[in-house]
C-alpha cells in the first residue's frame, strides 16, 4: 500500500514539472499558434503567431530570419527591439544609433546619401556630387564617418593655402570660401567666383585679377570708377570731360561696355527726344560749355519764335514757353495747343484760331460761354430762355456740342425720374413760366388726387404729400401705403394676420375714413370682456377711442 502511494505521487509530480512552458509565465498564448501535434519543431508553413502584435513587424529580411537568430532564449520577453542589440554597429557610434536613418530592413545599402548630407547642412552640389565618401571621410575605416565640420576650409585649407593667383594667405583673403567661390562651381576657377559686390560684367570681366588688384592686398581697394579710370577721363576729347567739367562718376553716362560705347548720358533733366536726340554734344553745348547751357526753349529757339507766320506768335502776343503748345518733334509739328482753361471739344473744336481770338488776341479773349454766344442766347424758342429767365451759364445745361444739342438739363433740385422723364419743359412749366413752378407733388396732381376712386384719396382723408405712398413710377404704381404708422395697425400687433381685404374693416368704399370693428369683435364677446367697465358702449368710434393701438 505504501508502494503505490509513494509511486502516484511521483507520477503527480512529475506531470506537473512536464506542465511548466519553457518561454515562462509571462507568454500567454495558445500552444497551436506556433506548434503543432507532430512535435515541437516550428513548421513555417503552419506557424499562425502574427509578429505584429508585438510591435515589431517582420518586414524584408526580418520576415525570413528563423525566430532563433533573435530570440536566442525561449523566454521572449528579454529580447530588445532596438537594431544594435542584433547587428554590429560598425560606424562606431560616429553616426548615431538610430540606423533606420541610412538603412532599411530590405538591405544595408545606403541610397538617400544626398539626402542624408543635406540634413546634416550640407548638401553634396558642385564639385561635390562626383567624390566618394572617403575623399572626405578619411578615417581609419571606410565605414566611420566621424564629424569634419560643414566649413569649406576643414577640408580645404590645403588649398587655400597653396593658392598662387592670387596668394590667399599673403593677400589676407578670408577662410570663408564661400565669399569669392560658387559651391556650385566644378572647381576654383574664376568662373566660379563670386563678386557680386563689384559685378564683372562686360569690360570688367577680367580673367587676371592682378589688372584690378595688388597681389598682396585685395581688401584695399575702392570700387569708385575715377579711382581706376583717371588717365582715362583726364585723355577724353569728344566731348573733353575735364573742360566741359564733367562728372567724375563715371557711371552717370557709361556702362562696363569695352572702349566707353555706347555711352548713355543721363540726360533726364532735359531729356533728350525726337528733336533733341542729337548726337553732337556741341549743337546745344556751344564751345563745350556744358555748365550754363540754359535748358529754356526760347533761349534756343528764339528765331523759331519770332519767324512763325501761321500764327504769327509775336503778333499774338503768344508765350514763348514753347512746351505749352509744341513737343520735341522736328519741324514742330504736330502742334498740340494746351488749351486746358478752356477745351477745344466738340463745337469748340476749331481749326481757325481767329474765330474766336479776333484780330489775333489771344490774351483778352474771354472763356465765359454767354460772352461768345448771347446771341444764341437770345435767338432762343424752344423753351425762349429769355422770357423763362433761364441762366446765362449755358454750361448748366448744355455741353460743347455742335447744335447744342443733346441739352442735359442739371434738374438735380428736382429729379426728372421714371414717370417725370419728360422730354417736353412745358408739360410742367405752363406758359414757359420756370421760376414759379411749384416743386410739391400736390400742386400738379391735384386732380389725378381728386380723381382716385380705389380707394377715394379725398373721402379717406389720404394726405396730399403724394410721396408718403407714391414714387414716380408712371401709372402710380407700385403705391407703398404704411398704415401702422400712419393710422392703425394692422401688420403688427393683435390685428396682423387677422384680415384679408381692406373692405373687412372699410365698408364704404367710397369713404374709407368710414371703418367698423364689429364685423369681428362680436356684441357678446366684447360686452362679457367689458363687464364692469364704465362708458363702455359698443360701436366701433368708441373701440377706437379706447383702444387707438391694440
Amino acid at each position: 500500500m505504501y508502494r503505490l502511494s509513494f509511486t502516484i505521487v511521483l507520477l503527480l509530480a512529475i506531470t506537473s514539472l512536464l506542465a511548466q512552458s519553457p518561454h515562462g509565465n509571462d507568454l500567454k498564448i495558445d500552444c497551436g499558434q506556433c506548434h503543432n501535434p507532430n512535435g515541437w519543431e516550428i513548421d513555417y508553413a503552419t506557424l499562425q503567431f502574427d509578429h505584429d502584435s508585438t510591435n515589431f513587424e517582420l518586414e524584408g529580411s526580418h520576415s525570413t530570419t528563423d525566430c532563433k537568430a533573435c530570440h536566442t532564449d525561449l523566454t521572449f520577453k528579454n529580447t530588445t527591439t532596438d537594431c544594435m542589440s542584433c547587428h554590429l554597429d560598425v560606424h562606431n557610434q560616429s553616426v548615431g544609433n538610430d540606423c533606420m536613418r541610412c538603412h532599411n530592413s530590405e538591405s544595408w545599402l545606403v541610397f538617400n546619401i544626398p539626402e542624408l548630407h543635406e540634413q546634416n547642412g550640407f548638401p553634396l552640389i558642385g564639385a561635390h556630387t562626383n567624390l566618394s565618401c572617403i575623399e572626405c571621410h578619411s578615417n581609419e575605416s571606410s565605414l566611420i564617418f566621424n564629424p569634419i565640420g560643414n566649413e569649406c576650409i576643414e577640408c580645404h585649407r590645403d588649398d587655400y593655402m597653396a593658392t598662387t593667383n592670387p596668394n590667399h594667405p599673403l593677400s589676407g583673403f578670408s577662410t570663408d570660401c564661400l565669399e569669392c567661390h560658387s559651391p556650385l562651381s566644378m572647381g576654383w576657377d574664376s568662373g566660379g567666383i563670386n563678386h557680386d559686390f563689384f559685378p564683372l560684367t562686360q569690360g570688367h570681366d577680367i580673367q587676371d585679377c592682378s589688372r584690378c588688384h595688388d597681389v598682396t592686398n585685395f581688401s584695399n581697394i575702392s570700387d569708385d570708377c575715377f579711382s581706376c579710370h583717371m588717365d582715362d577721363y583726364a585723355q577724353t576729347t569728344n566731348p573733353n570731360h575735364q573742360a566741359a567739367n564733367f562728372s567724375t562718376d563715371c557711371n552717370e553716362c557709361h556702362t562696363t561696355a569695352p572702349g566707353w560705347m555706347p555711352a548713355i548720358l543721363n540726360h533726364d533733366f532735359f531729356p533728350l527726344t525726337m528733336g533733341h536726340d542729337i548726337q553732337d554734344c556741341n549743337e546745344c553745348h556751344i564751345n563745350g560749355n556744358f555748365n550754363n547751357t540754359p535748358t529754356d526753349c526760347f533761349a534756343c529757339h528764339s528765331d523759331d519764335y519770332n519767324a512763325t507766320s501761321d500764327p504769327d506768335h509775336q503778333a499774338a502776343n503768344f508765350p514763348t514757353d514753347c512746351v505749352i503748345c509744341h513737343t520735341t518733334n522736328p519741324g514742330w509739328m504736330p502742334a498740340t495747343v494746351n488749351h486746358g482753361f478752356f477745351p477745344l471739344t466738340l463745337g469748340h473744336d476749331i481749326q481757325d484760331c481767329n474765330e474766336c481770338h479776333i484780330n489775333g488776341n489771344f490774351t483778352n479773349t474771354p472763356t465765359d460761354c454767354f460772352a461768345c454766344h448771347a446771341d444764341d442766347y437770345n435767338a432762343t424758342t424752344n423753351p425762349d430762355h429769355q422770357a423763362a429767365n433761364f441762366p446765362t451759364d449755358c454750361a448748366s445745361c448744355h455741353s460743347t456740342n455742335p447744335g447744342w444739342m443733346p441739352a442735359v438739363l442739371n434738374h438735380d433740385f428736382f429729379p426728372l425720374t421714371l414717370g417725370h422723364d419728360i422730354q417736353e419743359c412745358a408739360s410742367c412749366h405752363i406758359n414757359g413760366n420756370y421760376t414759379t413752378t411749384p416743386t410739391d407733388c400736390f400742386a400738379c396732381h391735384m386732380d389725378d388726387y381728386n380723381a382716385t376712386t380705389n380707394p377715394n384719396h379725398s373721402a379717406a382723408q389720404f394726405p396730399t404729400d403724394c410721396v408718403t405712398c407714391h414714387t414716380t413710377n408712371p401709372g402710380w404704381m407700385p403705391a407703398t401705403f404704411d398704415h401702422d404708422s400712419m393710422y392703425f395697425p394692422i401688420y403688427s400687433g393683435a390685428h396682423e394676420g387677422e384680415w384679408n381685404q381692406c373692405i373687412d374693416c372699410h365698408i364704404n368704399s367710397s369713404n374709407y375714413a368710414v371703418f367698423t370693428c364689429v364685423t369681428c369683435h362680436t356684441q357678446i364677446d366684447m360686452d362679457d370682456d367689458h363687464e364692469g367697465v364704465s362708458g363702455y358702449v359698443y360701436e366701433s368710434n368708441a373701440c377706437f377711442a379706447c383702444h387707438p393701438n391694440p
